[in-house]
């Protein structure tokens, strides 16, 4: 009997330059799937992710309180730090290279402010849930960088096997989908295995990389498909984010 041919993988680089695009006085922002007004027929999502933004919100502003329904919405910040706070009393602030998740569930309002000096610059990424009706939570959690230096860490999931509890795991989220981060050295690769019919959306936090022999920029999006393993190599010191979905 013949081995089956090794799947090399498909690659669809989104180029930071040619996302989606929104600016006021006090947000800028990309949008790497349709959202707000931004509409793509092409990019309406991606498996179970939504939403993939990447805002930058001036010192002293933010989004003042509104309501969300029947989604999971996973914060993971890059400079600054954002200022939670909700209609079921939470208020949190989460710095940069942490991450906060929201389930909005059954209703819920929320504000995210900068009350910082400088810019806060999030990704906001949101998951469709795998059931209705969820009762709505909040959360954030410190992940140091030092832990995924030269390997892919989980920082929110919902599969079988990655809900552990304690300092380190992964904030839980409803729906089969892990969000992975890692701190790459130039020249530094990791790998990542996919299960049959899954699929992966990579975005460079900071630096640039090799996916699958696909030179990918510094906030740009990957949509990994096709493949069992995801080669990821390093060209300069980076970090990056990876979510796997099914």
């Amino acid at each position: 009997m013949t081995a089956p041919a090794h799947r090399t993988g498909h690659v669809e680089r989104r180029p930071f330059d040619g996302l989606g695009r929104f600016a006021t006085d006090w947000l800028e922002a990309r949008y790497h799937f349709s959202f707000a007004d931004y509409v793509d027929p092409a990019r309406m999502g991606f498996g179970a992710l939504r939403v993939w933004n990447d805002d930058r919100i001036a010192p002293g502003t933010g989004f003042p309180p509104h309501p969300h329904r029947e989604m999971e919405i996973v914060t993971f910040v890059r400079r600054g730090a954002i200022t939670h706070e909700d209609s079921l009393g939470n208020r949190g602030r989460t710095a940069a290279g942490d991450v906060q998740v929201m389930s909005a569930g059954t209703g819920i309002r929320h504000a995210e402010f900068n009350l910082e000096d400088a810019p806060t610059e999030v990704f906001q990424i949101w998951i469709q849930p795998a059931e209705a009706r969820l009762t709505p939570r909040w959360e954030t959690r410190h992940f140091p960088r030092s832990a995924r230096a030269g390997r892919l860490v989980p920082l929110a999931s919902g599969r079988a096997g990655m809900a552990a509890e304690g300092e380190g795991a992964p904030l839980h989220i409803h729906q089969d989908a892990t969000l992975f981060a890692a701190a790459l050295r130039a020249g530094e690769a990791v790998r990542h295995r996919l299960d049959p019919g899954r699929r992966a959306y990579l975005v460079p936090v900071e630096g640039r990389v090799t996916v699958c022999g696909t030179d990918i920029e510094a906030r740009d999006g990957a949509a990994v498909t096709d493949t069992e393993t995801i080669e990821i190599a390093a060209r300069q010191d980076c970090d990056l984010l990876l979510f796997d979905l099914a």
